[in-house]
């Protein structure tokens, strides 16, 4: 019998919040144990920390940019951001290698409706889209799902029409409750079924989660990281509040991922199903005084990645770099489902198994200027905002990064981070940009590599 999938991830849940890590102060007991029980790859990062061009990397092994992903799909801006219906996605192979597919939660892939009327019928408002049956589903035949909606006590969903579907609970209670629905009515199939589940907390809004676990964190006395300036950490101040909130909706993540992991085990299906924990990008929290994520420092880009399934591969700490594009190629490989070429993600399946001569030595990490304000300023300019932002390399020391920044008129900046000698990010080396260092040369000539594979824009001078 064909393995079953289940790919569980979370919006802005950073690696450093899992209490196995003994790093955030988080209560995890689920998702430890389940850590436990897996393969843990400790250098997985998101090639572009922010919420859409991750996604469309996971479900096409395709770079962000290449797929026009350059923005969070959004409202505001002339270019309409979505993924495109061509694509080759993950759920597009997955069902035509027989499997029974069903995406369940956030799904930010969409174009926002109100880009194209201002009244839409499926009452979508700001960046949410209704996403009808069709190729836009991207072979997903089980759809419960909205585009991007943050109210995690009050979310909506639409299935096969334009009605929402409002169940008056906490996002991630009702998507673990219908998922539970999903596999029990498919396990003693034929077909093996591949479920995506997407939790929207611990995104912000920081306070939208429900009492029975802020309860658990609410006299919480926060021990910040290194790199957090003393003026954020005021106490009583709004950033332990939020840190409060941020460990709860973890807890509570944890408590939904319980109880998937109970009824796989209840039901015998531990060895038959691919279990897969993750998140799309991570989370600052105060870290160099910023908040959110879309920037090169570990807690936005460093994310959860545990892959389980008991009989088959072992529990161990697995130090790959494992980038955005890789997931798709992975999971594909690890069901026997071959590899579309469209994929320009590596897969990691010989070095679980086995020592991979040819693995990633590095990855690249992006971002680009997406807000409309941005881009309206280069655009008055006549520059590309795409030859803006940042690009760089993550390996499994150094982060290196060269930044044009978010406005016309910013200085050029090129920085390398000794992530073992400064964990914490604060001492980078500003580097010259006459530098001829063999190492910096190495990097510089990685980044070229990667802008010419990916047909990126980025303008710079080194």
């Amino acid at each position: 019998m064909k393995t079953n999938l289940l790919y569980v991830f979370a919006d802005q849940w950073r690696a450093h919040a899992m209490g196995f890590m003994n790093m955030d102060q988080v209560i995890t007991p689920n998702i430890d144990s389940f850590a436990w029980e897996s393969m843990r790859f400790t250098k997985a990062y998101s090639t572009y920390p922010l919420c859409s061009p991750h996604r469309a990397s996971l479900m096409t092994g395709k770079y962000p940019f290449h797929l026009g992903m350059w923005t969070n799909c959004k409202i505001g801006l002339e270019e309409k951001v979505m993924l495109r219906p061509q694509e080759r996605c993950i759920g597009d192979v997955l069902k035509g290698g027989g499997y029974r597919t069903g995406y369940i939660g956030k799904w930010h892939l969409d174009a926002s409706e109100l880009n194209f009327v201002a009244n839409p019928i499926s009452g979508a408002r700001d960046w949410d889209a209704y996403t009808p049956p069709g190729e836009r589903r991207h072979g997903f035949d089980y759809w419960l799902s909205y585009g991007a909606w943050d109210d995690h006590m009050n979310p909506h969903y639409w299935q096969d029409d334009e009605s929402q579907i409002k169940p008056g609970k906490w996002s991630a209670e009702f998507e673990t409750d219908k998922a539970l629905e999903y596999m029990e009515a498919r396990k003693e199939g034929e077909q093996p079924f591949a479920l995506y589940l997407s939790y929207n907390p611990p995104h912000l809004p920081y306070e939208l989660v429900p009492d029975k676990y802020y309860q658990r964190f609410k006299d919480l006395e926060v021990c910040y990281r290194e790199n957090v300036p003393e003026e954020m950490r005021e106490k009583g101040g709004l950033l332990e509040t939020q840190t409060r909130q941020y460990y709860a909706a973890i807890y509570g993540i944890d408590q939904q991922f319980g109880r998937i992991l109970k009824y796989l085990k209840d039901h015998d299906m531990e060895e038959n199903t691919l279990v897969i924990l993750s998140s799309d990008h991570g989370e600052m929290l105060g870290s160099h005084g910023l908040m959110s994520k879309n920037i090169w420092y570990e807690e936005s880009i460093h994310i959860p990645l545990m892959i389980r399934q008991k009989g088959r591969i072992q529990s161990a700490d697995n130090p790959v770099i494992f980038a955005s594009p890789d997931h798709m190629p992975t999971i594909l490989e690890l069901l026997e489902i071959p590899v579309p070429e469209t994929c320009e993600g590596y897969s990691h399946v010989k070095g679980m198994f086995a020592t991979d001569k040819n693995e990633p030595k590095d990855m690249f990490i992006c971002s680009y200027p997406g807000g409309a304000e941005m881009v309206k300023k280069f655009s008055c300019k006549g520059l590309n905002h795409k030859s803006y932002g940042w690009r760089g390399i993550r390996d499994k020391r150094y982060t290196y990064v060269i930044t044009n920044g978010y406005a016309p008129g910013e200085e050029q900046r090129e920085y390398l981070y000794d992530n073992e000698m400064d964990p914490y990010q604060m001492n980078p080396e500003l580097l010259k940009p006459d530098c001829q260092r063999n190492d910096v040369l190495r990097y510089r000539e990685r980044l070229r590599t990667y802008l010419s594979r990916t047909e990126d824009p980025f303008l710079w001078n080194r």
